[in-house]
């Protein structure tokens, strides 16, 4: 008889077609001369690492690879994309066409 060990695994995420997942890098949380800045007054990060792509999009009848690769550095337009909580984890899945650039 086979026993299962409690643990927590984390949830993998595929992309469909041109769609990239982001998760956003953390802003440092006080301004300068020490001024505290509350999460709802903060403005949503524009610079994530891709944690997951998808296979490409399709266009006649071709599957056009994709320009990121997991482990990129990006920065996407600040409203783009949709957010998603997975295990606690905020993430953006964003079209590849949203990313603005690479951060080298």
């Amino acid at each position: 008889m086979a026993t299962t060990t409690a643990s927590k695994t984390k949830t993998k995420v595929f992309p469909l077609a041109d769609r990239v997942v982001i998760k956003p890098l953390e802003e440092t949380e006080t301004m300068k001369g020490g001024l505290y800045i509350p999460d709802t007054a903060k403005e949503k990060p524009i610079q994530g690492e891709v944690v997951a792509v998808g296979p490409g999009r399709r266009e006649k009848g071709e599957t056009v690879p994709m320009e990121l690769k997991v482990g990129d550095r990006v920065i996407y337009g600040k409203y783009s994309g949709t957010q998603v909580d997975l295990d606690g984890e905020e993430y953006i899945i964003i079209k590849e066409a949203d990313v603005l650039a690479k951060v080298g």
